[in-house]
């Protein structure tokens, strides 16, 4: 499977829907999830950190990973975004299909 799973937070739903419509436009994903009232905790700077967030879910292709990362990270407020891309080991022939198509 050359598809992907691509999962980025986001700061606020503006900056989500920004980099989303982005990435659609561009053919970097054909489908992203905008999921909002995601906690985060994590360590930054020493600190332990609380944030509400907005977590993008991104369907793509393997090929496009360093491409789609390179967008969001021009395209991102943080310094450090989280973009972890993971492979699909399976899924509906079709959706899988209409993924490949939708993007390039």
């Amino acid at each position: 499977m050359n598809e992907t799973l691509t999962f980025v937070t986001c700061k606020d739903p503006k900056q989500a829907k920004g980099i989303a419509r982005a990435l659609v436009r561009e053919r970097l994903a054909a489908c992203v999830n905008v999921v909002p009232g995601v906690t985060s905790i994590y360590t930054w700077e020493g600190k332990t950190e609380e944030s509400r967030e907005v977590l993008l879910v991104i369907k793509s292709r393997r090929s496009l990973s360093k491409r789609l990362t390179a967008r969001v990270r021009a395209l991102h407020s943080y310094s450090v975004p989280e973009v972890v891309t993971v492979r699909i080991a399976s899924g509906n022939p079709d959706y899988l299909k209409w993924v490949r198509e939708s993007t390039r």
